[in-house]
């Protein structure tokens, strides 16, 4: 069908628009050839004429139907074109808030300027190994694309983000690394995932600024490689950059800022750790307040800081490190507010005293006379000679820019460079996923060289896409089986020839650098002369200092001043060698000299496709245009190699207004960035792709029915398509899909619009007249109904007659009359027949309770007379047991005393102990005292002889110097001038004999200080020992009062004991008695012995004669040898004789039938003589045992009496010498305050005598011996005190020695008493235990006698419900009963829970023993086997459902027969009886609790792992209900790579199926019916939850027939949870509720006010993010359906903002789990009634 055929009435066009760009009308006029207007009605109702050229008319685009507008994929529209597209994004965007949309394989993305809740975890779960296309557009699907064909192909991936500033590339690109970073979590400790995004707040804080388009505008190009291991986990990463602004560092425009990282430094002035870098406001620095600007609204500078800094210790960067960057950058900070001055017109100057200055060389470490320097001057080398040149301030300005952006861009590159050292992780890279942020084309309205290398760049990427779009259309069509055709379209490597080509723009651009003299305007004329005739080149008109270049996107005029200056990069080498030598060893790496013949500063070796053009000079630098072409073809390199995935951001406004769309805006980027050059190429061949299942479901409707009844539905759609097209060239046929060229669907869409309206038109017509049918049958039905009555009327009026009226009155009396007759008759008839029926059971009723009063009297004799009997034996019971207890209780009573008495006489003792120890202490403190005495003694007797040594001196010089007075009077003047200086040399030594007194003095007090000191000391020990003494006594006092009163206890005691000695010796009469009669048992029992022996002759002879004849002889010998094997005098024994039945007893139950007619004759006998026995027995064995204890406590308590009688004459002893050391501690008490004040006075004396003159000293060394013979003396007195004291402690001692050996032999014959009562109770019982033994030997014996005679049949064994088993089977119980156990087994089903049984069992018999470590062993292996089989099974269903009913049971039991009394209440006898009674095992119970839950959550896992990839096809997919939805196109996205041809489909009874095996599952191991609703219920919520995620992130399933499918797949599961009796207490249809409302908000209306607030009521499980999500994303099906206006969704968003509480999460968490309980229920399985199968091997248990 020809296009233009297509432009008919009520179709629609777009037209052009100055201010939309494109503008929506309406045709008015079918359109015909020939025809100069177009009649066409706008759609404010505005007619136009819209002229058309006749000779080549160009039709205005048509407009896509309105079923086809909002679609997830631009290829999916029948008319691809730009107004088309510029739509479609348009209603996505406003109407939808829809941010991503496919055009082909390109994701375009338009900035929200908005935070969505798209982003989170739950979503990227959601996206993870979904197949492209199948959900809604997103970064995510793109991320997941790219990493799935990574892992299936082995190949490197890219994706390739591109944009202008502010269009969201950054953040894309961060997010696309967030998606690898959480699908391929490595787990290992490194955390590389975590570096890898940690590295973006760093690159963004020294890579990006504020432009006037975005607030966070990427300033340089970054790819960054993340790499994969052979897991396709994340081993580390690497990042290249390209062309960083560095003009930025200098110049900002107005409105602008320059990089981050200076205003975040300059916001944390104020900290410590910036101090030391003198840092300002930023508003103070010139290269930071430039643009006007220093903040932006909502960004915290010192915040971003913080972030920034953790990052760089994330990656590892170091402290130092950080502190030299951020030095660095303070020091380009100064650098700019560095201030120079004009000297002259061609000079400049820098001051000496600048502060800024002073601080940048400081900071740096660089020599601030050779900055100063050589800012200002210029060294020019000549051949000769070498001159220093000064500069302008213009050049010397200009030096200092271009040393600061040459140090920010080495700056730049080393921190890029340690990050890419510290994502580098040990380990070889498998394959890679490369992220490129790259600048997209860029247009301004003063383009410099940034701008053209960028465009330059985004050349070459249209190209490499070109190339990449045509080879996946190649292979669609090779893998289709379709002829490939050539298309038309734009080749742009004209472009890239004109720019990179020999003689081409850069390599003039080098040539012009290479000259010292080059300029700017040279250059251009170069250009000019030699691109004049290029296409792709012009010349302004209006100005000489530009030049435009035709790129694919748009034409650009670039202003051509600065061209050179930015190639060049140059920086004078004299700056360079001053950095050089810089003290700062980070500056001084900036400025090595690079190595000869490397492209750049890391050295990479480039090969490109095409040779690189080379420079004439080989000496020369690289310029800034070399290098970036070299990394350009580096990056073009490695994009070939991989697969490129797209992604182009989109900025709708240039005010940054969230969901606002500027059409104009839009459409020049969509030109820019390619969309719509993929537009038009796949406008050019076949843009719409429908599979056969889509076309047919489709367009079925336009199918004849004898189309529809053809089996093959891929013929089918090809019969209708011819039929409907004329033109085969029209579509093409491929293997899989159908190809259209354009506007085939829209044509096709028509067809079926108009096939459905006159359906629509036939159903109104039929559904009219059946109305007006059944309108006029009711008024016909109610016309005939009046005639009948008023015909009714008229007939009785002319027919009746009053004799007619007077013969039916008669009649109707005589039937009155004749009718209560008979009924009187009946009446009278029954009442004799009840009366005679009534007599006779009355009469039966009385006899029968009379027969029943008779019972009853006799029953109460008999149990009068019973009741009687066993009241007075249970009384005689009591009474004996009584005696019995009174004796052990008054023995341990008398024990318990004789305790106490020992433990008080061992606290006496400890106190005596006590009290010599501190008598040895006093006496260490008195020779301490002596010592000191002794001491000063020796130094006083020293003084003394140096005095007497003095005078003895100064006698002889006296009487020497008297001699000489006489001999030498002549010489008198000579001896007074010798006397003279004698007597000034004596008072020099009397100053220092006095200086030496005076510190023998002072040496002498303070000798005394310390001696009053230890007095006191000393007396204060005293006074204390005095008063533990008297505490001492007091308690003596105590003690003897209570030893008094115990002796009279004892005294009554013995009274009481005499008592029952007496009442014994009346007992004794009787034992001669008793000895007549056991002489008479004792013969009876040798005859009795002598009978047996005979018995088990002959029941030998039998038995070996039966086996013989059972067994053949081959059991025979074996039992012969057990019966003789011990000889023949204890055949008889029991154990003897039990095992020997024990063993026949397999083989001989048929004939212990015959054998029990014997017994009875002897039961008669043997039970009186047993019982007569026993009772005489017993009744002696009682007395003679009570007539030795009696007797033997007589003995022993006169004895305790006699000795405590003996005790007691001591007691006054003990007085006397407790008085007599009262005495002595009284003396000795007054003794001690007499020597103390004896002491004090001498000490007094003593510091007084010292203070005398030096002559006096004779005297008080007399006083000094008398002290210390006084003292001698008191020493000697208190030894002999303390010798008497220890004397008399060591006789209390022995006395207390003695009491306690009495009182350990009284208790240790109490001891001994009470174990003689002990042995003879055991004897009792093992007395009685025999004579049972016997007994039942007898029985035995009997039965083998009778066993022949008299069948009888066997009596069952009554088991205890415990399994008995070795400590050495332990392993295979363990290894049969869980580890080989298989769940499938018929034992296993029959008996749901038999193994937890079993094993608690066998944990009965260890607790019957009491045996702790056998027990303990068994639980832990039990956890240990269960765990095993899990840990090893961990997807195995039946193996988890079996275990986790086990699990449960064995908690139950544990619980059930814990014999707490929560637990026993549901119990029955028998189980209360089996009750665990020696251990507690409710640390065990926890332990099964904690492993219960373990396996629970397991075995969801497993559930939800199997039912996952069902729930989207079977509850939104697959349609339920046939025919009510039709598919629509899906796009270009659905043939992408990760899509499998051959996938199973599932439907909603997939799902249903599934559940019910689980169900089956779980209840044929006999799972609670509590635990299958809780694990019901959590399944339900992952269906529900995924369901409704896929809803949230699916436009396509969000319409209203999708939710009528919804609401169906919801009634089948609740079908299904009624089937199996779920529905009620189980809360999984609760699960199901977000997912019921959001179908039935797909249904309900969706236009009025009362339609959002029924919305806003009914949806009260869904939050306001989802309900709007849901109203946004709303797609009708078909045209009659509407779409959800934006005023509605806003007015809902009004009434949901008072909604309290309510989450902000769009998705639901599907890891989200219930918590479980485990509910205790009682088991109603007696374990006595269990038996082991033998299928499970496990003989070696016995059942006791």
């Amino acid at each position: 069908m020809a296009l233009s055929e297509l432009y008919t009435k009520y179709n629609r066009v777009w037209i052009p628009d100055p201010e939309h760009v494109w503008k929506s009308a309406e045709i008015l006029r079918d359109f015909r050839p020939g025809d100069e207007t177009l009649e066409l009605q706008l759609e404010d109702g505005a007619e136009i004429l819209y002229p058309l050229d006749t000779a080549s008319p160009q039709l205005p685009h048509l407009r896509n139907p309105d079923i086809l507008v909002g679609e997830n994929d631009l290829t999916a529209l029948s008319y691809l074109h730009e107004p088309a597209v510029l739509h479609n994004l348009k209603v996505r965007f406003v109407e939808s808030k829809i941010i991503y949309t496919y055009c082909g394989i390109i994701l375009v993305a338009v900035n929200p300027y908005k935070q969505l809740h798209i982003y989170g975890d739950a979503v990227i779960h959601a996206y993870s190994g979904q197949n492209m296309g199948d959900m809604d557009p997103h970064i995510f699907a793109v991320a997941e694309e790219a990493y799935k064909q990574m892992a299936r192909n082995n190949k490197n991936q890219s994706i390739i983000v591109s944009g202008e500033s502010g269009a969201g590339k950054t953040v894309s690109a961060r997010f696309a690394m967030r998606y690898f970073a959480m699908v391929s979590k490595s787990g290992s400790k490194t955390r590389v995932e975590d570096k890898v995004l940690a590295s973006n707040p760093i690159t963004e804080a020294i890579g990006n600024a504020k432009t006037t388009r975005n607030d966070n505008s990427s300033r340089f190009g970054k790819y960054t490689e993340i790499s994969f291991d052979k897991r396709y986990q994340i081993i580390g990463a690497n990042m290249r950059t390209y062309l960083l602004e560095k003009s930025r560092v200098v110049f900002q425009s107005e409105g602008e800022r320059n990089y981050h990282i200076f205003y975040q430094i300059c916001a944390c002035a104020d900290q410590p750790e910036f101090k030391s870098l003198r840092l300002l406001k930023a508003e103070e620095f010139c290269y930071t307040n430039m643009g006007g600007k220093t903040s932006i609204e909502g960004v915290n500078d010192k915040t971003d800081m913080e972030e920034t800094r953790r990052t760089f210790s994330l990656l590892g960067l170091t402290e130092d490190f950080q502190a030299d960057v951020f030095k660095v950058l303070a020091g380009i900070l100064h650098l700019g507010n560095v201030d120079i001055q004009s000297v002259g017109s061609d000079r400049s100057s820098v001051s000496s005293s600048d502060p800024h200055l002073a601080v940048f060389c400081e900071l740096l470490g660089v020599s601030p006379e050779g900055v100063t320097r050589w800012l200002c001057h210029r060294r020019i080398v000549m051949v000769a000679e070498t001159v220093v040149k000064p500069v302008p301030r213009e050049r010397a300005v200009n030096a200092r820019d271009a040393l600061a952006k040459q140090i920010y861009a080495h700056l730049f590159d080393s921190v890029i460079h340690r990050i890419n050292a510290a994502l580098q992780v040990p380990g070889k890279q498998h394959t890679f996923i490369g992220v490129l942020d790259i600048y997209g084309f860029e247009t301004f309205d003063i383009n410099s060289f940034e701008q053209f290398c960028i465009n330059y760049a985004n050349e070459k990427l249209q190209q490499q896409f070109n190339l990449h779009v045509f080879k996946l259309d190649q292979e669609e069509y090779r893998k289709e089986d379709i002829p490939w055709t050539l298309i038309d379209f734009y080749d742009n490597q004209p472009v890239i020839d004109l720019i990179e080509a020999k003689m081409g723009i850069l390599d003039l651009l080098d040539e012009e650098c290479v000259f010292p003299q080059g300029a700017d305007q040279n250059w251009l004329q170069k250009l000019y002369n030699y691109l004049a005739d290029n296409p792709l080149f012009e010349k302004p008109r209006m100005s000489n200092e530009a030049f435009i270049i035709q790129h694919f996107a748009d034409k650009v005029e670039y202003q051509c001043w600065g061209f050179l200056e930015k190639n060049r990069d140059t920086l004078y080498e004299e700056l360079v060698d001053t950095m050089r030598t810089s003290k700062f060893p980070l500056l001084a790496n900036f400025f090595l000299e690079e190595e000869p013949g490397g492209l750049g500063s890391k050295g990479i070796k480039v090969r490109s496709a095409r040779p690189v053009v080379k420079t004439a000079n080989k000496q020369l630098r690289t310029t800034v245009g070399t290098k970036f072409r070299s990394s350009l073809y580096l990056l073009m390199e490695t994009l070939n190699a991989t697969t490129p995935h797209y992604v182009r951001c989109i900025k709708p406004n240039d005010e940054k207004m969230p969901f606002e769309y500027d059409s104009r805006r839009v459409v020049q980027q969509l030109r820019a960035c390619g969309v719509l050059e993929t537009i038009h190429i796949s406008a050019q061949s076949y843009p719409s792709r429908w599979t056969y299942i889509e076309f047919y479901s489709r367009y079925s409707i336009l199918m004849s029915q004898q189309e529809l009844g053809l089996n093959n539905k891929k013929q089918t759609c090809k019969t209708v398509l011819q039929r409907l097209i004329q033109d085969s060239n029209m579509y093409k046929f491929g293997r899989t899909k159908i190809f259209f060229r354009a506007g085939q669907v829209a044509y096709l869409e028509k067809l079926r619009l108009d096939r459905l309206r006159g359906a629509c038109v036939t159903i109104q017509k039929h559904v009219r007249g059946w109305r007006q049918r059944t309108r006029f049958l009711c008024m016909r039905g109610a016309a005939i109904v009046l005639q009948q009555y008023v015909r009714g009327q008229r007939q009785i009026r002319k027919t009746v007659t009053a004799a007619a009226l007077k013969q039916g009155w008669a009649a109707v009396v005589i039937q009155r009359y004749w009718r209560g007759y008979l009924t009187r008759q009946i009446y009278t008839m029954l009442r004799n027949s009840t009366i005679t029926v009534q007599a006779f059971t009355r009469g039966w009723l009385a006899r029968k309770r009379y027969r029943k009063m008779v019972e009853v009297q006799k029953a109460l004799v008999l149990q009068k007379y019973a009741r009687a009997w066993l009241a007075r034996r249970r009384f005689q019971t009591l009474r004996r047991l009584v005696h019995n207890v009174q004796l052990s209780y008054r023995c341990q009573q008398l024990r318990k005393k004789l305790e106490d008495q020992g433990k008080e006489n061992c606290g006496l003792l400890e106190r005596l102990t006590s009290l010599s120890g501190a008598h040895a202490q006093i006496i260490d403190k008195l020779h301490g005292l002596e010592a000191q005495l002794e001491k000063s003694a020796k130094e006083k007797a020293t003084l003394e002889e140096q005095v007497q040594k003095g005078k003895e001196d100064a006698a002889k010089t006296i009487g020497q110097l008297q001699e000489d007075k006489d001999g030498l009077v002549v010489e008198n003047q000579n001896l007074e001038k010798k006397l003279a200086k004698l007597e000034t040399e004596m008072k020099d030594s009397l100053d220092q004999i006095k200086t030496t007194l005076k510190e023998d003095l002072e040496r002498e007090e303070r000798l005394k200080k310390i001696a009053e000191n230890n007095l006191e000391l000393q007396k204060e020990d005293h006074e204390k020992e005095v008063e533990v003494v008297r505490e001492e006594n007091r308690r003596l006092k105590e003690e003897r009062v209570r030893l008094q009163r115990q002796l009279e206890e004892e005294a009554k005691a013995n009274g009481d004991l005499q008592d029952q000695v007496i009442q014994l010796s009346k007992h004794i009469k009787v034992i001669p008695d008793l000895r007549k009669d056991l002489h008479i048992l004792h013969t009876q029992r040798v005859d009795l012995e002598r009978r047996m022996k005979e018995q088990s002759e002959q029941v030998r002879a039998k038995i070996s004669e039966i086996t013989r004849k059972l067994l053949g002889g081959v059991v025979e010998e074996e039992v012969i040898a057990k019966l003789t094997a011990d000889g023949p005098d204890q055949v008889y024994e029991v154990g003897d004789l039990l095992t020997v039945f024990d063993g026949l007893q397999k083989t001989t139950r048929v004939l212990e039938t015959h054998q029990r007619e014997q017994k009875e004759g002897h039961d008669s006998q043997v039970k009186g003589l047993t019982f007569k026995m026993e009772h005489l027995q017993n009744e002696n064995n009682q007395l003679l045992k009570l007539f030795r204890e009696k007797t033997s406590v007589n003995d022993s308590i006169s004895q305790e009496v006699a000795r405590l009688n003996q005790d007691n004459k001591v007691i006054p002893e003990l007085r006397q010498q407790v008085s007599e050391l009262q005495r002595h501690e009284r003396e000795l008490e007054v003794l001690l305050e007499e020597q103390a004040r004896e002491m004090t006075e001498e000490m007094d004396e003593i510091s007084n005598d010292l203070q005398r003159r030096l002559e006096e000293e004779c005297s008080q060394r007399r006083l000094f011996e008398q002290q210390a013979k006084e003292v001698q003396r008191v020493k000697e007195e208190l030894e002999r005190k303390v010798e008497e004291l220890v004397e008399e402690k060591e006789v209390l001692r022995r006395q207390n020695h003695t009491e306690s050996e009495a009182k350990t032999r009284f208790s240790q014959e109490a001891a001994r008493l009470t174990a003689e009562n002990m042995d003879f109770e055991e004897q009792l019982d093992m007395k009685d235990r025999l004579i049972r033994k016997l007994q039942s030997q007898v029985k035995s014996l009997h039965t083998s006698e009778n066993a022949s005679k008299t069948p009888v049949a066997t009596l069952p064994k009554e088991y205890l419900g415990m399994l008995e088993y070795k400590r050495e089977d332990e392993p295979k119980l363990i290894q049969y009963l869980i580890l080989d156990l298989k769940p499938r087994g018929v034992v296993v089903n029959m008996i749901p829970g038999m193994a937890a049984q079993l094993l608690f069992m066998c944990v009965r018999h260890a607790d019957y023993l009491n045996d702790g470590a056998k027990l303990k062993s068994l639980m832990n292996a039990v956890i240990r086997g269960i765990k095993g089989v899990i840990t090893d099974h961990q997807e195995d269903f039946e193996l988890l459902s079996f275990w986790l009913s086990n699990t449960y049971q064995m908690l139950n039991c544990l619980k059930q027969y814990s014999g707490e009394e929560e637990f026993m209440k549901q119990s029955s006898p028998s189980q209360c009886k089996n009750c665990l009674h020696n251990f507690d095992l409710s640390e065990h119970r926890q332990i099964f609790s904690d492993l219960a839950i373990n396996i629970y959550h397991q075995f969801i896992s497993v559930m939800e792992k199997a039912l996952t990839p069902m729930i989207v096809p079977g509850m939104l997919e697959h349609e339920s209900i046939q025919g009510i939805s039709s598919m629509k196109p899906t796009g270009f996205r659905k043939r992408s790579n990760s899509v499998y041809e051959d996938q199973e489909v599932y439907t909603i009874s997939s799902i249903l199926q599934q559940l019910s095996l689980f169900h089956q599952a779980m209840s044929q191991h006999g799972m609670d019916g509590g635990l299958v609703r809780q694990a019901v219920r959590q399944i339900f919520f992952l269906v529900g939850a995924a369901t409704f995620n896929n809803i949230l992130l699916r436009k396509d399933m969000c319409s209203c027939r999708k939710g009528m499918q919804i609401r169906c797949n919801i009634s089948y599961l609740e079908e299904w949870l009624k089937e199996k009796d779920l529905l009620q207490g189980c809360g999984a249809m609760d699960s199901l509720k977000p997912l019921s409302q959001a179908a039935w908000l797909l249904q309900v209306n969706k236009t009025t006010e009362d339609d959002a607030k029924e919305i806003i009521e009914q949806c009260s499980e869904l939050n306001p993010v989802q309900i709007v999500k849901i109203l946004n994303s709303y797609t009708p099906i078909d045209d009659f359906e509407k779409r959800v206006a934006p005023s509605f969704v806003r007015k809902v968003q009004g009434l949901l903002q008072d909604r309290e509480g309510a989450s902000s999460h769009l998705m639901l968490d599907i890891q989200y789990r219930f918590q479980v309980t485990f509910p205790f229920i009682p088991s109603s399985q007696a374990l006595e009634h269990l038996q082991v199968p033998s299928s499970l091997r496990l003989s070696f248990l016995t059942r006791i």
